[in-house]
């Protein structure tokens, strides 16, 4: 019972149930730049390079592992009166362990990223763009989250960045930018729903929305003229095709997924909350999008059976968690 312990608070420090997401968004990346440099077609067996596929997941898990035990380590003290159940507050794990779990996770993502980039061309970018979203998790665990406005911007932004590191000169920038932008109004609007305090004011939507704004032109932009020096057509820069209408009804439907929830639910903060679940969750749909747009069935049905092991992964977690509680020895108070 002890290791059983011990695996579950490692599990909920990391959030590791949702790590397939990160997963998902990697995989497509990188099946999308070997699609674009005209390697086979559909995804099988003997057309996959295993040891990148193993290295980017390797980076995706070391980054989502980091980030969120990084956050946990920084807000343990004030957990103890607003989520005292989490591994540190709770006692379950020690601070020094907690440590050396982020720092673990870190080296692994670090040491993939430096495999990985020496086996694609260019790869110094996706090594920069690993040390970037370090930068980005780093700075919202110790600011931004409490910045509102910039902090819901960055959560977008590390995305972005993660799911650019596999492909860092792929001409299909629609994949990272809408993840991008899927992420930062997600999370926006299930802090609204969650009423998280500060509570989100006009500017802080004009700040958000202003921001997705700029970044999306930026890298459209660049992307439009690094192309055109090549004598490239504007459909043919940002490769624009019929597949990419898959994404976009993709990003419809979640909507009306979204209106789902929030009638259904009993309340504004559960809906909030069952939104930011199924909105994440929702990240692989867009990449199982990419790919049957982009590659072809067998790609899509290999990212969208993340999915369901993700979701999964989270009742599981969530079953194991009560069940912990119920076999622990209770403690009682002389009044």
């Amino acid at each position: 019972m002890r290791l059983s312990g011990r695996l579950l608070s490692l599990l909920q420090l990391t959030r590791m149930a949702l790590v397939f997401t990160a997963i998902a968004d990697s995989a497509c990346g990188l099946l999308l730049r070997w699609r674009a440099a005209g390697r086979g077609g559909d995804a099988m067996p003997g057309s996959i390079d295993w040891r990148q596929l193993i290295c980017i997941a390797a980076v995706s898990v070391g980054l989502y592992g980091f980030g969120m035990s990084l956050n946990d380590i920084i807000d343990h003290r004030r957990d103890r009166q607003l989520a005292a159940h989490r591994p540190l507050p709770s006692g379950r794990m020690g601070v020094v362990g907690a440590h050396v779990i982020c720092i673990l996770l870190a080296l692994l993502a670090l040491a993939a990223a430096i495999y990985y980039s020496q086996q694609i061309p260019r790869g110094w970018m996706s090594l920069v763009l690993v040390i970037g979203t370090f930068g980005l998790i780093g700075f919202y665990d110790f600011a931004g989250k409490y910045l509102v406005a910039p902090g819901l911007l960055t959560l977008g932004l590390i995305r972005f960045c993660h799911a650019a590191i596999p492909a860092p000169t792929t001409p299909l920038i629609w994949h990272p930018l809408l993840l991008l932008n899927h992420v930062t109004i997600l999370s926006t609007v299930a802090y609204r729903w969650e009423q998280k305090r500060p509570p989100l004011t006009a500017w802080h939507w004009l700040l958000i929305l202003g921001g997705l704004g700029m970044v999306d032109l930026t890298v459209v932009g660049l992307a439009t003229w690094q192309r055109w020096r090549g004598g490239l057509s504007f459909a043919s820069a940002l490769w624009i095709t019929p597949g990419l209408w898959l994404p976009l009804i993709a990003a419809g439907a979640f909507v009306l997924l979204a209106a789902y929830i929030r009638l259904r639910s009993r309340s504004i903060r559960s809906a909030g909350q069952q939104l930011m679940l199924y909105g994440l969750l929702w990240l692989i749909v867009y990449d199982a999008a990419f790919a049957l747009g982009y590659i072809g069935p067998r790609s899509a049905g290999l990212i969208l059976l993340l999915a369901p092991i993700a979701w999964l992964s989270v009742q599981l977690i969530r079953w194991w968690a009560g069940l912990a509680m119920l076999t622990r020895t209770p403690t009682f108070r002389r009044a």
